[in-house]
């Protein structure tokens, strides 16, 4: 990601890349047996006293107090050597967006305060859809002063790692957003779901019994609360994705140096050239327009929302081709787990339905230009 010449995002792109390269991508492949081998416990640890996941929270509520450029640089660092951190670091990054939004900063207050593990600060939430796209399973109900919620939330990511859920719930006219404490005997959590990528990311099914439940800013502005923080977020969801792509084209062009064929290096062929200069092409027009787009949402441009959905759209899309490519420039070798492009291919499927499906957000995008 480009910087700019501002010191402190200079300060954050600089040590988000340090501890990408030197402490999350030497045990990328071992994290990525989780479940079924050992959470990596450790580098979460050390990112959280990094303050890598408190970098939207005002510095009045324990956070860093940075904008939306500064998590799209540390997102972009941390997911071309590994996007499961970064998916972890994008789904609190969303739900404390969210309660911000909704006006709810004592909760956020609270959270940060004295907590001293991840696991007292993060927020499940499930971000891998938009609430109003599909049905939900999880009602609520008001009961005296509070809610109770009953019924499923599927997919929750950060299930099994935090303390608190944020939790779409259906109401009687749409649905609200809500805070539940998870150590609560209301509700039951699932074992990690095992999925396609992102496996070090995890995320869990819930059920939940007269749980009880804070409600989240007001009752019927839950989808309104989603879409604003949606604008924003998406363009970190776009940042994941060139920082994916941006791995996948350093190690092609790694191994492309090294790798010889024929009696000479593979880098020299014409048909292998054409092939990486597409795949840096698209890295680099990704990395700009995140750039531009964070630019044009901080300076508040005029039509920021069309261009920050357009240029998350575009970079998000480019995605799949861009790694598939990856694989193809290191030949047979590419799908082995030993290289990282066989993960990011599996992980990009992931980042494509942050904040919901992909072809539904094409869709949103055209009607609103109708």
């Amino acid at each position: 990601m480009y910087a700019s010449d501002n010191k402190e995002l200079s300060l954050l792109d600089k040590s988000s890349a340090e501890f990408a390269k030197k402490i999350l991508a030497p045990g990328r492949e071992e994290n990525d047996h989780y479940p079924f081998g050992p959470f990596f416990d450790p580098v979460v640890q050390k990112a959280f006293d990094l303050d890598f996941f408190h970098i939207l929270l005002p510095e009045d509520l324990g956070g860093v107090g940075q904008g939306i450029e500064a998590l799209c640089i540390v997102l972009a660092n941390i997911c071309r050597e590994d996007s499961s951190l970064g998916g972890i670091m994008f789904t609190n990054a969303f739900a404390q967006n969210l309660l911000l939004a909704a006006g709810c900063t004592g909760e956020l207050k609270d959270l940060a305060a004295g907590a001293k593990k991840p696991s007292d600060f993060l927020i499940a939430c499930p971000v891998l859809c938009n609430p109003v796209q599909q049905p939900l399973r999880l009602s609520a109900r008001k009961e005296g002063d509070g809610y109770v919620l009953s019924g499923t939330a599927e997919y929750v990511v950060l299930g099994g790692m935090a303390n608190h859920a944020l939790l779409p719930a259906t109401l009687a006219d749409g649905h609200a957003w809500f805070l539940v404490n998870l150590p609560d005997g209301a509700i039951s959590v699932s074992d990690p779901v095992v999925s396609h990528g992102m496996h070090a990311c995890p995320a869990t099914d819930m059920t939940l019994k007269d749980a009880a439940a804070r409600l989240v800013g007001a009752e019927e502005e839950g989808p309104a609360y989603f879409k604003k923080v949606a604008d924003t977020m998406q363009l970190a969801a776009a940042a994941m994705a060139a920082g994916v792509m941006r791995g996948s084209l350093e190690e092609a062009l790694a191994y492309c140096r090294e790798r010889r064929q024929g009696g000479r290096k593979i880098k020299d062929w014409s048909e292998l050239q054409m092939l990486l200069s597409s795949m840096a092409v698209q890295v680099h027009v990704a990395e700009m327009l995140v750039s531009r787009a964070c630019r044009a949402l901080s300076e508040d441009a005029k039509n920021w929302r069309l261009s920050v959905q357009a240029a998350a759209l575009h970079v998000i899309s480019a995605l799949a081709p861009v790694v598939t490519d990856g694989i193809q420039a290191m030949g047979g070798v590419g799908y082995m787990k030993d290289f990282g492009q066989e993960k990011r291919f599996r992980d990009a499927g992931h980042i494509q339905t942050l904040l919901g499906y992909l072809p539904m957000k094409k869709l949103n995008f055209i009607r609103q230009l109708l």
